[in-house]
């Protein structure tokens, strides 16, 4: 086999790996959209619609999880480690869980009056999204690696924002809330949401990782 033909084994995998984990935050930036939408919609009506559109997002977030996993299975050539892979792809699955775990709880336990802590956190949740979309996307790119770093900061930055929101939403929710069925109620939600970002945090440490390594 001549060096030509040994060249095209290698490099169609790279070609499978890097459009999946667009595919994959591409996914994550227009759930997380939904999500703020849901958040701020005042229709009951078209907020049950997004949250089944969040539903759907999720379904197609969990079909590229699984394509990139049989890959992963079929293919021997890899662009980076597998563990790695392995690690992003499920961290990036893991967002878009707790993304539609938020909107359900939200419907379950029936909220209709949104705080301004839970529209924070939505939005938090939409800029790490856009942000690990960017660093992904130039993981196929070595000559901009500084772009991923960059990403990757303001990740763990908005991490760092969402827990001071969280924790005063929950102070706060303590100290002015008197019904403990609405506080349990609430601080699920917050939860939730608060949890999404850690998911994002998780996977800009898992590119910082990969960064690391193939430096």
């Amino acid at each position: 086999m001549g060096f030509a033909n040994v060249l095209q084994l290698f490099v169609p995998k790279d070609r499978v790996f890097f459009p999946l984990f667009e595919k994959a935050t591409k996914n994550l930036v227009v759930i997380s959209n939904t999500l703020v939408q849901m958040i701020n919609a005042t229709d009951a009506t078209k907020r049950r619609v997004l949250i089944k559109e969040i539903e759907r997002l999720e379904h197609v977030g969990d079909n590229i999880t699984h394509e990139t996993f049989n890959e992963l299975s079929a293919n021997f050539i890899t662009p980076f480690d597998r563990e790695d892979i392995h690690e992003l792809v499920t961290s990036i699955d893991d967002i878009a869980d707790f993304i539609h775990g938020s909107s359900k709880r939200i419907e379950l336990y029936k909220i209709e009056e949104m705080s301004p802590a839970i529209v924070k956190l939505s939005e938090l949740i939409e800029t790490s999204c856009q942000e690990l979309h960017i660093a992904v996307s130039e993981l196929a790119n070595k000559k901009n690696v500084h772009k991923i770093k960059e990403a990757c900061v303001r990740i763990n930055s908005i991490e760092n924002h969402a827990d001071d929101i969280f924790n005063n939403a929950i102070a706060n929710l303590f100290d002015q809330e008197k019904d403990p069925i609405v506080i349990i109620k609430i601080k699920e939600v917050l939860a939730a949401l608060e949890t999404a970002t850690d998911k994002c945090e998780d996977a800009a440490n898992v590119l910082q990782t990969i960064i690391v390594k193939n430096a």
